[in-house]
């Protein structure tokens, strides 16, 4: 469970629900205490969280990793941040891309946002992530091709690879041709055309795969 402090852990009220009747956790029994920043420590549960073993510190893997994708409709957003932050993403950006359906304006961008980051708290919490993932936007396309390490999902484009940590993946209407001009690279996730969230996640299990090794690079 996450919580602001390891060293003077206090549960969210919706946490200590969860544990105690959903999970029908007993006093003194085995948790799992964590900050989302890297620092994390045995405890048990009860009125009072019990602190058991020192602190471990994970760093953050490097490069970190970031997955910036136009949002679409229905849940298919949230299912793409959620698998995102399972396999270890370390940034999720939605973009406003020229063919976006889906825009978040006004009042609409903070709560969406919020939900957003709400779900990528629960998917750290069951995939036992010690880092959660940064949750933000909406950016569009320029401010993100303006950072370093960037590439452009598009098919024809060259093979995926560290380099380029930072992939855009466009709506499901594609990226137009004016925004396929940008001066950043093309990178493809396959010979297929992939649904938004599914070139998300795709993108998202290439580099997280290279970054730990899991597979090597096509320079290899």
């Amino acid at each position: 469970m996450f919580v602001d402090d390891v060293d003077a852990p206090i549960l969210a009220d919706d946490d200590r629900h969860h544990l105690a009747r959903v999970r029908r956790i007993r006093d003194g029994a085995p948790i799992t205490i964590c900050d989302g920043a890297g620092r994390w420590r045995p405890a048990r549960f009860g009125d009072d969280i019990e602190l058991e073993g020192e602190v471990v510190v994970v760093r953050r893997p490097q490069p970190s990793i970031t997955i910036a994708m136009a949002a679409v409709k229905a849940d298919r957003t949230s299912y793409a941040v959620q698998k995102l932050t399972e396999i270890g993403v370390d940034r999720i950006v939605i973009l406003h891309t020229e063919r976006s359906v889906v825009r978040w304006e006004g009042a609409k961008s903070a709560k969406s946002l919020h939900r957003l980051q709400t779900i990528a708290r629960s998917a750290a919490e069951q995939s036992r992530q010690v880092w959660i993932p940064l949750v933000e936007g909406p950016f569009s396309l320029a401010d993100i091709a303006a950072e370093a390490g960037v590439a452009i999902a598009e098919r024809g484009g060259s093979v995926v690879n560290l380099s380029t940590p930072t992939l855009l993946v466009g709506p499901e209407g594609g990226w137009t041709q004016g925004e396929l001009e940008a001066d950043v690279p093309r990178v493809s996730l396959g010979p297929g055309v992939l649904r938004a969230e599914t070139a998300a996640v795709a993108a998202g299990v290439l580099l997280t795969a290279l970054r730990t090794g899991l597979v090597r690079g096509h320079a290899e």
